[in-house]
């Protein structure tokens, strides 16, 4: 008999065949999130579950899915889990790195050019026919090249980040819970520095760091009181990191430049203070998102819960046996 699991949210149809073929699949195709007491009942006789950032795995939930043995989140993250409960009941807990590390550092520096170039400003201006032609002061922006760019948080993804910032010359800056190796940092041409050090001389603050009690409102009043009042800051990494409320006082009063986001507190419940904003980038948490990282991303979930539950070792498993 096949161990049952559950799939939270619609994957794509090579990832359910996949799973097909050693596991029974309950799949929720229709994509509608699930409601707390919905998915409990529907994991009370499922072996494993592959879940979303948007799923919360929790105590309460364990106890009435007694017969779970896998939870394998489809992103880096795992905030949603709460591991040392799953760990406490031996239930395997995975995750999938690697795999969006490029396509996510793609869309920092999206963010990072379109709100430098103030873009979305400018097709709001072009699209409600206010462009009547050319002036020497239209739409002044930032420019990229050459400016200092400050990553808190130098992972994978930092480090992607710092890679292509190379191509536009500029100095980086980096600051993380310890210093790199010097076979890292030397062809990145990257200078640990300070938090303070790092907020004070970055033109571009880029956020990349995960989110957890540590790292909550790392970015509040007072370190967007330190940027330059030329700064930008972006924010691609988790909702929470940065307190929302203190970042559009800072953006209306000019405290620092602009800001380009992809994840916000409380998400998809927008602070609608952002959307009175024109020096803000808004995106709805996309960074991952293209067909080959989403599907590679979803693929990864489900060889890591095979694997759990067919007498193999996960191989993205974050909590010990």
């Amino acid at each position: 008999m096949k161990p049952k699991i559950l799939v939270t949210r619609e994957v794509f149809a090579e990832v359910l065949a996949f799973l097909g073929e050693e596991l029974e699949v309950d799949s929720n195709q229709a994509d509608i999130a699930l409601a707390p007491e919905v998915l409990r009942e529907r994991l009370r006789d499922k072996d494993g579950v592959m879940c979303a950032l948007t799923d919360r795995i929790d105590a309460a939930l364990l106890a009435a899915a007694p017969r779970l043995k896998a939870v394998c989140n489809i992103a880096v993250g795992y905030n949603n889990i709460d591991v040392p409960a799953c760990s406490a009941r031996g239930i395997a807990v995975t995750n999938t790195p690697r795999v969006l590390d490029e396509t996510t550092a793609d869309l920092v520096w999206t963010l990072m050019l379109a709100t430098a170039r103030r873009l979305t400003e400018a097709e709001a201006y072009l699209r409600n026919g206010e462009w009547t032609g050319w002036y020497l002061k239209q739409l002044l922006g930032a420019d990229v090249h050459h400016a200092t760019l400050g990553i808190v948080g130098m992972g994978r993804i930092g480090q992607a980040i710092a890679r292509r910032a190379l191509g536009f010359e500029m100095q980086v800056l980096y600051h993380n819970r310890s210093r790199l190796p010097a076979e890292i940092e030397s062809p990145l041409c990257a200078r640990y520095a300070g938090m303070d050090e790092l907020l004070g001389r970055a033109d571009f603050v880029v956020l990349q760091v995960p989110y957890s009690p540590a790292t909550h409102h790392l970015i509040g009043a007072a370190e967007l009181a330190q940027m330059k009042p030329s700064a930008v800051l972006i924010n691609a990494a988790r909702g929470g990191v940065v307190d929302d409320a203190a970042l559009i006082e800072a953006l209306g009063r000019g405290t620092i430049r602009a800001a380009g986001l992809d994840v916000f507190e409380n998400e998809p419940r927008l602070n609608p203070g952002f959307l009175a904003l024109k020096n803000v980038v808004l995106s709805p948490h996309i960074g991952s998102s293209t067909h080959a990282t989403r599907l590679a991303m979803a693929m990864t979930a489900a060889r890591n819960l095979v694997a759990a539950l067919t007498g193999g070792t996960p191989p993205n498993r974050v909590n010990p046996r």
